[in-house]
């Protein structure tokens, strides 16, 4: 597997992710997708998908104190 696909969460930004799931979208809708690789594919989509989703609540969580704060002044 690639270097991207063994990157871990902590070098991985949210941008990345999307970048790399966008690329994999692309190659299964090759209709050339090699058969043997689509397992991967699907392996690593799904642990980017996972990735972007933690990072989404985890901003919208950071983002929902901030305003509290704010209102609170």
């Amino acid at each position: 597997m690639s270097k991207k696909a063994t990157e871990t969460a902590q070098e991985l930004t949210y941008t990345q992710a999307i970048k790399q799931l966008e690329e994999i979208t692309t190659r299964l809708q090759d209709p050339n997708c090699d058969i043997d690789l689509l397992r991967d594919y699907t392996k690593q989509a799904l642990s980017l998908l996972k990735f972007c989703k933690t990072r989404l609540t985890q901003t919208d969580e950071e983002l929902k104190k901030l305003l509290a704060e704010l209102s609170e002044e």
